[in-house]
């Protein structure tokens, strides 16, 4: 059995990549802008290249892990141009992968990691939900996206709109 290392090397991860982009020759930067986006570079402005190379770099790995990610995200920019309003998350709303939720409790700090299958991690142990996380720290039921800030406590009613409902 041999133990040489292949001869192909594995793509940085793209948080590398980006890292890298202040180190890279300006002549460098324009050969990835020609093979990110294509074309020549709109501008000298370094800062302004870095950064799109960066998005760019970004948007092709998360279009991997997630292809409608792109679509879902140009449907909520286009109903923000049309309404003025970010349209609420759905219910069903799961922290992107790898996210770390932290939450103390009782002067002890808990982790959560959520994981690419939609699960989460906590304290080496897989749960399908941030509630039941959020029931085995506390001991009763709770909203797990609420327990770890994910979603604000509902409104409190007021005094004064409970009394404005009869009339006057």
């Amino acid at each position: 059995m041999s133990t040489q290392t292949p001869s192909f090397s594995t793509p940085p991860s793209v948080a590398a990549q980006i890292a890298r982009l202040p180190e890279m020759p300006m002549a460098e930067i324009r050969a990835l802008w020609q093979k990110l986006v294509g074309g020549d570079t709109p501008t000298h402005n370094r800062q302004f290249l870095e950064r799109r190379i960066a998005y760019r770099l970004q948007e092709l790995e998360f279009r991997k892990v997630d292809a409608n990610l792109l679509d879902r995200n140009q449907r909520r920019i286009e109903s923000l141009v049309a309404t003025g309003k970010v349209k609420k998350r759905d219910r069903d709303y799961r922290p992107a992968a790898g996210t770390v939720l932290v939450r103390e409790y009782k002067g002890v700090e808990h982790r959560v990691i959520a994981t690419a299958d939609g699960q989460y991690d906590f304290e080496g142990r897989m749960y399908p939900s941030l509630s039941m996380i959020a029931r085995e720290i506390t001991g009763m039921r709770w909203s797990g996206p609420l327990f770890f800030g994910l979603k604000p406590p509902a409104r409190a009613k007021t005094k004064s709109s409970t009394t404005k409902r009869g009339g006057r």
